[in-house]
């Protein structure tokens, strides 16, 4: 993790973490960044602020925390789902894009919120999460040239999608969103073969 957190030693301990961590996601998307302070999330979990405090140094500790979790979150959906699709490219695709838009879907307007509020020493761990998707996908759909260029677009277009969406939004749900966004992945693999 980061510097300034205190992780967990006790199941206990775990559980009061997982309560700030959700009630700070909360707060996050309902109120946004600038109004994400330790006391709302204290609020919002039920906990004293001294609570928060004994667990993060601060508020960007506390932030670090949970686009860490997300993005462990993102990996592991991405794994998962690129293990159990089938053989075939249409499979490895549809599974990628499928797994993508239903985390972003989940979450969706903490990405958009941990994206504004972003300071250069935490593009690191994001930076770090956006590899290993993309290397999961290049293993299971065949390393090539065409293959690492299709993984980093729809790795794009998914973070576009989520950082812009408010203010720009396409009219689709994520669901559609990774049917169309595998499809059009397919037709330029097909063509880039």
């Amino acid at each position: 993790m980061q510097e300034g957190f205190r992780p967990p030693q006790q199941a206990r301990s775990r559980a009061s973490l997982e309560k700030v961590l959700a009630a700070a996601e909360y707060v996050l998307a309902h109120r946004g960044h600038e109004e994400f302070t330790i006391g709302a999330v204290a609020e919002r979990a039920g906990l004293s602020v001294g609570a928060i405090y004994r667990r993060f140094a601060g508020k960007d500790q506390l932030l670090f925390a949970v686009k860490h979790q997300l993005l462990d979150h993102l990996e592991t959906n991405v794994g998962t789902a690129l293990r159990g699709s089938g053989p075939g490219l249409r499979e490895v695709v549809g599974a990628f894009t499928r797994a993508l838009a239903d985390t972003f879907a989940t979450h969706d307007r903490i990405f958009s919120e941990l994206l504004d509020g972003q300071r250069a020493d935490g593009r690191e761990r994001g930076l770090q999460a956006l590899a290993a998707i993309q290397q999961a996908f290049v293993e299971a759909a065949g390393d090539s040239p065409a293959v690492r260029t299709a993984a980093r677009t729809v790795i794009g277009a998914c973070v576009h999608r989520a950082a812009t969406g408010r203010y720009w939004p396409d009219g689709l749900d994520w669901t559609t969103w990774a049917a169309e966004t595998t499809e059009m992945t397919l037709a330029y693999l097909a063509v880039a073969k």
